[in-house]
């Protein structure tokens, strides 16, 4: 980080120059200039390795360079030359490496020692396998197994996590909250509900068919580069495409696309969005309610006067229920409302009706931006309203795309990985492995938060990510988490999970997914399911950083083994052996997703799990596709609604980050360098709430439930956002999120629109001479 953080305006495109020097930036600094480049040519390719860092689709006929900015910093973050040893601890106590920045840890490389906290020294220290396993074993027996809680990130592949979900099952625990619950539940919430599948529709085919592209909440510049290659080429066949997003990114703006020689050389750039709209923050279902009234009532009066409808009325008799109660609502709304609430005005959202009822075939595109609202669920549903009103689910070129983040977060709930019993087979898994699965509903990760703060859980076991970073009330949660008896991470690098820690406490280094992962019948390969419901395989091909480290599926069968009775009918061994058995396992558990696993896993493009809904199959209570009526248009607490005092916070990525690993202090489309401490404000909010452009500020979340939550030392930065929002950057402004601000019904964090206000930091006195 630079002494002096820089901020002036990017005036590039997403991609282009910019994007090949920060490759070659981050390869350089990890050491990996020449093999890094090397590796990146099987990124992403049928005979290689899946990207450890997004789940956007993997194209059939790859690209040559079938990688984006944020993937090859993800390969190179992993493949570092940098290593974390046992010397390492020796040098720092955790007290001091509390004090280091998440990019500080990260920085410091790959760990290559299983390790253990000892009290008495404040350090880790080095620790056989064998007894790190006996260990935490012996602990999780002496624990009641709702008192558990085992944690996955969405990075772990499909074998290791079926292993991980089977193991808590057969512990006897459902306690089992991952990264999907803290972005993407209000999805698997909203979507069964409205169309029957907890997933989306659309297939990377779908894009060469479209012929019109809705955009929400979701920056694909920085969270799915690799995503703007089918939307250029969508853009240059002339598509529209229509964003809906507070802030401008430059990603929805314009392109240069890195593997085009002349594109490189001539500095030529393709529009991305043909219109761009920045509504307000959750002001989603107001604007789509308010294109669903311009469609309705156009319908309306198109019908009353003999001419063409504008609606798909045989569509919706035949495959639609709800439809008349959801027409009378929008056309209840008045127009003074709708555009208060979405802070778009109606002849905006004409524009996109218009636009709209042009089109034959339509993909609705949405990211976290609509689902870590308290109305997430509820602005999933009105994407999948807008879709049904023009048939546009269930046909080519068309349907829901929901965009996931980490690499097999989709995956890892397909395999098992929920809380919710009834959404995983327990019948079948009792009669394939003879036990009886606990039938109570687990916690998720806002609910493990909770049982965390009132001292209800007891061990915290994590299959990577780092939670204390990720989840909300952060402060109050560091504090609770010191009180755990037993915390257990398993890891490629050092993270804050690790320096808030339990009384006991373990380092579980593994494997990356890069890395050749050499077994008993010889090199072993993995799968991941990525945004569009696509399986694919995965080989890692890189030499380990360490010949201590032990692959995630062998560390989850040896805690199984420590931990748990012996069950004849579950060879763990085995399935550590030869991943083909654990594949095997996954079709017999799964037989209608994973028919021919094993032989289907390596066709080029992967092969795509069943949806019924593509087919216009409904499996809902009403045996159709609802439409479901929103409860309200606004989000907002009740008691802040008229204090323009309060303003909205949205957590942002940067550029240089990918979920909670920050790579680097450089957000280059924002033209941020040197500091992630942040906050974005409209030029109106800056003069009206008597700030200073670059002054230091601390936010202080708007809500009065006896806890002061603030975050200090934030600097004041004109941005082209709406007025009465704001945004800065996660994880550092997690502190600020209530446990409690969570999106009705799917419980995810609310950190899209947190109610804050900001105050000007106190100038420093001087200290007293001696």
């Amino acid at each position: 980080m630079s002494d002096e953080p820089e901020i002036k305006p990017y005036k590039g495109p997403a991609g282009g120059w910019g994007s090949v020097k920060s490759v070659e930036s981050i390869l350089t600094r990890e050491g990996r200039l020449i093999s890094g480049n090397a590796v990146l040519l099987k990124q992403n390719k049928p005979d290689g390795y899946a990207c450890v860092s997004c789940a956007w689709a993997k194209p059939a006929e790859p690209h040559p360079f079938e990688y984006c900015e944020n993937g090859a910093k993800a390969t190179a973050w992993e493949l570092t030359t940098k290593r974390v040893t046992p010397e390492f601890f020796a040098q720092h106590r955790v007290a001091e490496l509390r004090t280091w920045s998440d990019y500080e840890l990260e920085e410091a490389g790959r760990l290559t020692h299983p390790m253990r906290w000892d009290k008495a020294s404040d350090r880790y220290l080095p620790v056989s396998w064998e007894e790190a396993f006996r260990e935490i074993g012996r602990e999780l027996q002496g624990f009641d197994p709702r008192e558990v809680v085992l944690y996955c990130s969405g990075r772990a592949s499909l074998e290791t996590s079926y292993m991980w979900a089977l193991f808590a099952r057969l512990y006897g625990t459902n306690n089992l909250p991952d990264s999907s619950n803290m972005c993407h539940e209000s999805t698997s919430v909203a979507l069964p509900d409205s169309i029957g599948v907890s997933v989306g529709t659309v297939v990377l085919d779908d894009f060469e068919k479209t012929d019109c592209i809705l955009f929400f909440g979701q920056n694909v510049g920085t969270n799915s580069p690799r995503m703007l290659h089918p939307l250029q080429e969508a853009s240059k066949r002339g598509v529209p495409i229509i964003t809906f997003n507070p802030l401008r990114e430059r990603g929805l703006e314009r392109f240069t696309n890195p593997q085009a020689p002349t594109e490189m050389l001539t500095g030529s750039e393709t529009r991305i969005s043909s219109q761009y709209h920045q509504l307000k923050t959750g002001g989603d279902i107001a604007a789509i309610m308010g294109i669903a009234k311009i469609l309705i009532e156009t319908d309306d009066r198109a019908r009353a006067e003999g001419r063409e409808p504008v609606l798909d009325h045989a569509f919706i008799a035949e495959h639609t229920h709800g439809f008349e109660e959801f027409a009378a609502a929008a056309r209840r709304l008045t127009w003074s409302e709708l555009e208060h609430r979405s802070g778009l005005p109606q002849a905006a959202l004409e524009a996109v009706a218009a636009t709209y009822a042009r089109a034959k075939a339509v993909i609705g595109i949405y990211g976290m931006g609509l689902t870590q609202h308290k109305t997430g669920v509820e602005n999933v549903q009105m994407v999948a309203n807008l879709l049904l009103l023009r048939g546009n689910i269930g046909k080519p070129g068309a349907g829901i795309c929901p965009v996931r983040g980490h690499s097999n977060v989709q995956g890892q709930r397909t395999v098992g990985i929920s809380e919710k019993p009834e959404l995983v087979p327990l019948d079948k898994l009792k009669e394939q492995y003879g036990f009886e699965p606990p039938r109570w509903t687990g916690m998720n990760t806002v609910e493990a938060c909770e049982a965390i703060l009132k001292r209800e859980v007891k061990a915290f076991v994590a299959l990577g990510g780092n939670f204390v970073r990720a989840a909300p009330e952060t402060e109050a949660l560091e504090e609770a988490w010191k009180h755990l008896r037993l915390t257990v991470q398993i890891s490629t690098k050092l993270n804050r999970n690790h320096l808030v820690h339990g009384e006991i406490s373990y380092i579980l280094p593994c494997l990356g997914r890069i890395e050749i992962d050499e077994q008993a019948t010889g090199p072993q390969a993995v799968a991941v399911e990525d945004s569009t419901a696509c399986i694919h395989g995965s080989k890692g091909i890189a030499k380990p950083a360490s010949p201590d480290l032990l692959s995630e599926p062998r560390i989850v069968a040896e805690l199984a083994k420590a931990t748990l009775p012996a069950n004849p009918k579950i060879p763990w061994d085995e399935w550590v052996s030869d991943y083909v058995l654990v594949r095997d396992a996954i079709e017999e558990t799964y037989p209608q997703d994973f028919r021919g696993f094993n032989e289907r896993m390596w066709q080029p493009g992967g092969f795509h799990r069943p949806n019924a809904a593509r087919h216009r199959q409904w499996k809902t209570k009403t045996e159709k596709a609802n439409f479901i009526v929103p409860r309200s248009i606004e989000e907002n607490l009740p008691d802040i609604e008229n204090d323009r005092d309060v303003l909205k916070l949205m957590t942002v990525r940067s550029n240089d980050q990918f979920n909670t690993t920050v790579y680097g202090f450089h957000d280059r489309f924002r033209g941020v360098k040197g500091t992630r401490m942040i906050l974005f404000m409209n030029r109106n909010d800056i003069v009206r709430l008597n700030l200073e452009e670059g002054g230091m500020v601390v936010l202080t979340t708007a809500v009065d439930d006896g806890i002061v939550r603030q975050v200090a030392g934030l600097r004041v930065t004109p941005y082209d956002i709406p007025d009465g929002c704001c945004a800065s950057y996660y994880p550092e402004c997690n502190p600020l999120l209530p446990v409690w601000h969570h999106a009705d019904r799917s419980k995810v964090p609310a950190a899209k629109s947190i109610p804050v206000r900001i105050a000007r930091m106190a100038a420093r006195q001087p200290e007293a001479a001696e």
